[in-house]
């Protein structure tokens, strides 16, 4: 017969005076500071419940627009292994760093940029790295760059709802998230993942972006919806969430994206962003 082990499970009182022990009621703060030489008005996150809606391009769109209006604007591109603002910005080769941190790329249109695109020997470089490792980037780009003083700071999330976007719901100080979404019937589906991890984050959501939401004919003006008829006005009605845009199958966009000139693109498509993006303080 196996002897009995004398050990007996630890019960609460075993817990008392462990730094990892939350007082009674209280929730633990997994903010991150930061960098000591940062001062941001405002973090707003892009997200999606689903891949290849165009997050970058909402971002990149969102920061287009703001930088426009005379605002001071960053990108932290936390989709770390599919990035794409510096591509579509036209940036390359490596960011710098001081004894301070890493200094962040600035695009034509005076927009700062960190992508883990700007930290690789090449752009395509795979980056083969596990969750864990993916959030602590994350954190670093808040931390350890040298964002100066900005306006707005829009976040490029990764596709879906696990540890990176999870990682800057609790890491970064988020204002709101704008979700993007697409024609298809699945749309509420994809809606309401990302809708949902916001509302168990306690993040506002600011908005509703329909990307390839319709093809206008070069020849007759027609608006065609290649994609299928839109859902999004009956998601937005369910959730009370505004839409704030209908981006729109634009090979003129295509190609000013995959020449790298995003710079100079100042989008007319989400033009109710202003009426849901914070006032800056």
């Amino acid at each position: 017969m196996a002897k009995e082990c004398s050990n007996t499970s630890c019960d609460k009182s075993s817990c008392e005076g462990c730094p990892s022990r939350s007082k009674q009621g209280e929730e633990t703060d997994f903010r991150v500071p930061v960098n000591a030489l940062s001062k941001i008005g405002h973090v707003i996150g892009v997200v999606s419940g689903k891949g290849g809606v165009g997050k970058s391009l909402v971002t990149a769109s969102l920061a287009n627009r703001m930088a426009a209006k005379g605002f001071k604007v960053g990108i932290l591109d936390a989709d770390i292994t599919g990035p794409s603002i510096p591509r579509m910005y036209g940036l390359e080769g490596a960011a710098m760093a001081s004894e301070d941190g890493i200094i962040p790329m600035e695009t034509a249109n005076g927009i700062k940029v960190i992508s883990i695109n700007l930290l690789l020997p090449t752009q395509d470089t795979p980056v083969v790295w596990r969750g864990p490792i993916l959030a602590n980037m994350v954190k670093q780009f808040w931390s350890d760059v040298i964002w100066s003083e900005l306006d707005y700071l829009f976040v490029d999330m990764p596709p879906g709802t696990g540890d990176v976007p999870l990682t800057v719901f609790q890491s970064l100080p988020v204002d709101g998230v704008v979700i993007v979404t697409s024609p298809q019937d699945l749309v509420r589906m994809i809606v309401k993942k990302a809708y949902n991890m916001a509302q168990m984050m306690n993040i506002p959501v600011l908005g509703l972006v329909e990307n390839y939401s319709y093809l206008r004919c070069p020849d007759c003006g027609k608006v065609i919806s290649i994609f299928g008829e839109s859902h999004i006005d009956d998601v937005s009605a369910e959730l009370g969430v505004p839409v704030i845009g209908r981006i729109p199958v634009d090979p003129d966009l295509a190609a000013c994206v995959d020449a790298g000139d995003f710079a100079s693109w100042v989008p007319d498509y989400i033009d109710q962003a202003d009426a849901v993006i914070p006032v800056k303080n």
